[in-house]
């Protein structure tokens, strides 16, 4: 249904120049929503990945543990002598205006020595590093997992954006110029058909 505008040729161009900008503007979310759904398909290829390095850091970090607890007994005591992390480092950074979340861990170094080397062996060193790693790429695997529901959100109020310009407004203003279009022919139909039984009277009156 077209909308109520008083049909002028004001109005026609008004409405045009308001079908224009609105055709840009679906232009530009429609190319907005392809940048987002690009960027969430490949974190959700990366969260796949980082789920496989931590059930395999998982599974050599337990199996290590379990070395070490028949080799040394329970070792409760040297983790213990763990410190416990500082916290995360929360940043942004944006993606077609939306902010996604970059987190850093605060970590003390993998490298540090937290117990006695003389009544340890590498079974827990490895436990260790593997426990590490599983701490780091679980915060990674958290701020990419939060992006790409941000992404999902961004994603949807999008094309719900897109779909009320390309399904009602774009058409409704089409169908507003085409209705003031065609009531303005009619007029300069009618004003020439006017002027031209004007112009016989007078020549028939000239005769």
């Amino acid at each position: 249904m077209a909308q109520q505008v008083f049909p002028t040729k004001s109005n026609l161009m008004a409405t045009k120049r308001s079908l224009a900008l609105a055709t840009q503007g679906y232009d530009l979310m429609d190319r907005k929503r392809n940048i987002l759904v690009r960027e969430m398909m490949q974190l959700i290829d990366r969260a796949a990945g980082i789920q496989d390095r931590i059930s395999a850091a998982y599974a050599e970090a337990y199996e290590a543990l379990k070395k070490a607890n028949i080799m040394l007994g329970s070792v409760g005591g040297y983790a213990a002598g763990v410190p416990v992390e500082r916290g995360v480092q929360l940043s942004t950074r944006s993606v077609m205006g939306v902010e996604l979340p970059t987190l850093k861990l605060n970590t003390t170094s993998p490298l540090g020595l937290y117990y006695d080397l003389e009544s340890t062996n590498g079974t827990i060193d490895v436990a260790y590093l593997k426990f590490n790693e599983v701490k780091t790429l679980t915060v990674e695997l958290a701020e990419v997992e939060t992006s790409v529901i941000r992404l999902a959100e961004a994603i949807q109020k999008t094309q719900k954006r897109a779909n009320a310009l390309g399904n009602v407004q774009i058409p409704q203003m089409q169908k507003t110029i085409k209705s003031i279009d065609e009531v303005l022919s009619e007029r300069e139909r009618e004003e020439f058909s006017r002027l031209k039984v004007i112009k016989a009277q007078k020549e028939k009156e000239e005769a």
